[in-house]
């Protein structure tokens, strides 16, 4: 026997020893493969084990694609997963307490599929299971798992990694849960959440920073599965890697266990899962495995990403026993062997639901509270505890995010808020806030509420994406940083927007007047990228009542993420210009001209009162009809009707459209005739904010005379109103 330890005062683990380490020699990783005496495996597992491969051979050969290597060799991993360790219910998919199964390395989504289909999940038939690679546009078998699939948890894969991020989202959710309502003798909240991993999961910055953060955080409720294969689509790992992972893993705080024949030993890995629930620290589970076992490319990367050939796939059937002029085989043994999970997980709902019926009797305050979070809802009046004033002085849109959100994260337990090392500058903070932490570890708790993510911008986006799909509702996760370090997290903000989940994402220090950090902190171009990115709203306030607007859309968006853009720098306050509901519609009309307008301004967030400005002395000095708008949400826009649009901006009347706003220009072009922009072949300026916007010509007097010179342009070649002209400046340095 092998002892396992278990770091930082953990217990040790008692583990089989194998009769052999897989190696770096192919014809012996081959034969490390096959059953040994040693491993506790019965003729029903083995056959299990066998068909599935067979299965999944199948399933790629018929349209001659797909990925089958990683999920033949880890299908004694599944065994022991959906057979023996997980508690779930496949005719109730979306029970609140069942343990949560994250593909991380979501191109071995085939095993997930088969599993689902084998343990009675009622969407997922054998005709479904068919449809994988196949150009039916009903399938639920898509190239990656994909969250709106029944059995699903979230979507994974593609950006490889993230699925270990939201699977510490989805165990920080549970552990907060578990914190705020089960009692002594009532464990309402007492699921587990199961990751799978691969070489290449570990390999991205976002899996790491999310490891890292989960050892800190101690989330015993979490156990990761690593499908040590060795192999990512270069080839060998050894390429690119030569780490101690088993040590990595310890010095962040993890349990490890090593199983050795992570291809055949159903029990021994079914033995470290469950002693995994009972650890004291997040459990690493190292796996040991070959990709495409048991046929001729096993160990080979080209098992990873291509079918494995039809002569390979007959060789496979024939050593296994199975008729291979026989396709999609899944005898009646095996069919069996899963077929009393469904009743199984009814007794699992049945039991909680009368421990919840005797917490209701035992707590029934806090019972009523959990089915209120369990539905979704926010109480009635929350949109009430937002000011219906603000100071009239000058403020940043950051401070008056803070004066927005604040009352409401007092109240509201729904907000689980985080911020990735900059509690000070974000304003995210409220004066009664308890951090989310493990008691032994400070001041705070599981219970807490506000998260110090560290700066792991990544993981921070991508934990949260786990937080929100947790369940439907019960948590609306906010993240802060400055606006331009959400390019580092921009992979997990897709993510999240792809899946239709609630976040807000608290986006601060959004332009040059963001001053003397100079370019590497001015975000210009940022804005361009999160305007065209499906499923997203991006608001960019122009003052504090604009900002109410900004986060009563980002909370009524029940299925779609937002980013709330704000300034570190003061603005002007545009009491009986700027409204809340305004900016519900996206863009809308600020000041109206009698008659035929001249021109229209647009002003957008942090810019707006420049174009107020702006519009004053083209009217006082120069005697135009000026039009402005406030333009602070693209996509809210677009949602509204075409006529409301062409009320607001009113450019079928042949009016010129000029945008203003401290950014690249891209997208306007659509909305404006000409933009006040920054110039598309430079960064910012190091220097302070106001001197920053007056050397990118972003003061009165300079937007002054260069619209009037487009204007005047205009007059003398009409047809510049078919083009779009970037109206840009910037002084001669020195």
């Amino acid at each position: 026997m092998s002892s396992i330890g278990v770091p930082l005062g953990g217990q040790s683990m008692q583990l089989p020893d194998a009769d052999y380490k897989l190696t770096n020699d192919k014809t012996k990783d081959q034969a490390a493969s096959k059953r040994c005496g040693s491993i506790r495996l019965s003729s029903e597992e083995e056959l299990v084990l066998k068909s599935f491969r067979v299965l999944i051979a199948d399933l790629c050969q018929q349209f001659g694609g797909g990925h089958p290597g990683g999920a033949m060799g880890i299908a004694a991993i599944g065994v022991a997963l959906w057979k023996y360790v997980m508690r779930y219910a496949p005719h109730d998919p979306d029970w609140i307490n069942r343990d949560r199964f994250v593909l991380s390395n979501g191109h071995t989504c085939l095993f997930q599929y088969c599993f689902l289909h084998l343990t009675g999940y009622k969407t997922m038939t054998f005709e479904q299971l068919k449809s994988y690679h196949s150009d039916r546009t009903d399938s639920l078998c898509p190239g990656h798992p994909e969250i709106e699939h029944e059995g699903i948890e979230v979507t994974t894969a593609g950006p490889l990694g993230q699925g270990i991020a939201n699977a510490v989202g989805l165990a920080m959710a549970s552990k907060h849960l578990a914190a705020s309502f089960n009692r002594p003798g009532f464990n309402v909240v007492s699921d587990h959440i199961w990751c799978m991993v691969g070489d290449a999961c570990l390999q991205e910055g976002v899996g790491l920073e999310a490891i890292s953060f989960a050892g800190h955080m101690r989330l015993n409720n979490l156990t990761l599965i690593y499908d040590n294969n060795q192999i990512t689509c270069d080839g060998p790992v050894s390429l690119t890697n030569t780490e101690d992972i088993n040590a990595k893993m310890r010095a962040c705080g993890w349990n490890v266990v090593e199983i050795a024949d992570g291809c055949w030993d159903v029990g021994a890995i079914t033995q470290a899962l469950e002693a995994s629930r009972r650890s004291p620290l997040p459990t690493f589970v190292n796996c040991h495995t070959v990709i495409g076992v048991d046929t001729a490319v096993a160990g080979d990367a080209v098992a990873h990403g291509a079918a494995l050939g039809s002569e390979t796939v007959i060789s496979l059937k024939r050593l296994y026993g199975f008729d291979p002029e026989q396709r999609y085989i899944i005898p009646d043994t095996v069919r069996d062997f899963f077929s009393g999970l469904p009743s199984q997980g009814e007794s699992l709902v049945a039991e909680w639901n009368q421990t919840l019926q005797r917490y209701s009797q035992a707590f029934p305050d806090l019972a009523e509270e959990y089915a209120r979070r369990m539905e979704g809802d926010l109480q009635d009046n929350w949109e009430s505890l937002i000011p219906d004033a603000f100071p009239s002085t000058p403020t940043p849109t950051r401070a008056a995010s803070g004066l927005v959100f604040h009352p409401l994260a007092e109240r509201l337990d729904q907000f689980l808020v985080g911020t990735a090392d900059l509690a000070p500058s974000v304003y995210m903070s409220w004066k009664s806030k308890e951090d989310f932490e493990p008691p032994c570890l400070g001041t705070g708790s599981y219970a807490g509420r506000f998260i110090h993510y560290g700066v792991r911008e990544h993981a921070m986006a991508a934990i949260s994406n786990g937080l929100a799909a947790y369940h439907p509702g019960i948590f609306i996760p906010v993240t802060s940083s400055f606006f331009m370090f959400y390019l580092y997290a921009a992979p997990a903000v897709r993510m999240g927007a792809l899946q239709h989940l609630q976040i807000i994402h608290a986006a601060t220090h959004d332009s040059i007047g963001m001053g003397e950090d100079g370019p590497t902190h001015q975000p210009i171009e940022l804005a361009a990228l999160y305007r065209a990115m499906p499923n997203l709203l991006y608001i960019r306030p122009g003052d504090s009542e604009e900002t109410a607007g900004a986060w009563i859309e980002a909370i009524r968006a029940r299925h779609t993420s937002s980013i709330i853009s704000t300034s570190r720098h003061a603005l002007p306050q545009l009491t009986g210009l700027a409204k809340r509901t305004g900016v519900a519609k996206g863009a809308y009309i600020l000041e109206e001209v009698t008659g035929t307008a001249d021109l229209t301004l647009i002003g957008v967030g942090a810019e707006l009162n420049l174009a107020i400005s702006v519009a004053a002395e083209l009217r006082s000095s120069h005697d135009l009809k000026v039009r402005t708008v406030s333009f602070p949400c693209q996509q809210l826009f677009e949602a509204q009707p075409r006529r409301y649009q062409r009320e607001v901006l009113q450019r079928q009347s042949g009016v010129p459209v000029v945008v203003i706003e401290a950014y690249a220009a891209n997208g306007w072009e659509r909305y404006a005739d000409a933009a006040v922009c920054m110039s598309s072949n430079r960064f910012g300026k190091s220097l302070p904010g106001p001197k920053a916007y007056e050397y990118f010509g972003f003061d009165v007097p300079s937007i002054v005379a260069r619209v009037r010179g487009y204007l005047e342009d205009l007059r003398v070649d009409p047809d510049l109103k078919h083009d779009f002209v970037e109206l840009t400046y910037a002084k001669t340095d020195g």
